[in-house]
Formats: structure tokens, sequence, C-alpha cells
């Protein structure tokens, strides 16, 4: 499984990122997206079926809200 694992993109996701979450199983992004266009993007870039897991940062304001601060992975 190959996942992606980003964070801090301040509201801009670089084509070269996109091109590696194309690539991926899953996508981990750890906060400071800045938008709901990120996230829009991460989801058209990742594989259809690709799950994508994100967490609200310090910079992600009120249109974060329904984000969670946390996530908990355990492995099987």
């Amino acid at each position: 499984m190959k996942i992606a694992v980003l964070s801090d993109t301040h509201g801009l996701l670089r084509p070269e990122a996109a091109k590696v979450i194309s690539e991926c199983d899953a996508v981990i992004h750890g906060g400071d997206i800045n938008s709901q266009k990120i996230i829009d993007e991460m989801k058209a870039a990742a594989k259809e079926d690709a799950p994508i897991y994100i967490v609200r940062g310090n910079n992600d304001k009120e249109w974060a809200e329904h984000l969670p601060h946390h996530l908990e992975f355990k492995t099987v």
C-alpha cells in the first residue's frame, strides 16, 4: 500500500503533490489546508476508491469546523 502524507499546504496544492496523490492508495493531510478548494483538489487527484483522511490545523478557521482535530489509526 502506498500512502501520501502531507500537511501545511496553506491554500496551494502543488502539481507535484497532486501527482503523488494520484499514485497512492490513501491520503493523509495533517492540517493547515486553508480552504475547501484544496480538499476538492485532493479528491479530484486521488484514485476513485482511495480514502482521504484530513485533520484541522491551527490555521484552519471557521470553514474547517467540521474537520476533526485528530485521528487515530490502528494497524491490523
